[in-house]
């Protein structure tokens, strides 16, 4: 079913042999198994992997870089095939995988963004490190 139909009340999900369950028992199941939310890309493509998986694949590492172009360090001229891609809030702490806490930063600053002597902040999609007091 689409996520529109899971979503929507009173909608009905079928199962392979053909049985009829609730859109909100399909929901918790989905929920259970840790398949929802996946969200696809325009080849069906997953882009946004929650919690199932830890690192980014290649197809969200593709659309870091569409969306990002490169390090997102400011004054870093880093190409995005340079580039790893960093969970925003961090996979260790229950961050997710996906396109919305992800952004990509060169080694250099990958580094910096992990090291407790450095602030980064974020000013319009770029971010600054600076050395905390």
């Amino acid at each position: 079913m689409t996520l529109e139909q899971l979503l929507a009340d009173g909608a009905t999900a079928v199962l392979d042999d053909g049985s009829r369950m609730s859109a909100g028992q399909a929901r918790r199941l989905a929920c259970e198994a840790g398949i929802v939310p996946v969200v696809l890309g325009s080849r069906s493509v997953p882009l946004d992997m929650g919690r199932q998986v830890r690192l980014f694949t290649k197809h969200q590492r593709i659309a870091l870089g569409l969306r990002d172009g490169g390090c997102t360090a400011e004054g870093c001229g880093t190409s995005a095939s340079g580039c790893h891609a960093h969970h925003e809030d961090p996979w260790s702490r229950r961050g997710r995988t996906d396109l919305a806490n992800g952004r990509l930063l060169c080694p250099r600053h990958h580094r910096l963004a992990h090291d407790a002597r450095y602030a980064m902040t974020v000013h319009g999609g770029r971010v600054a490190f600076t050395r905390r007091t």
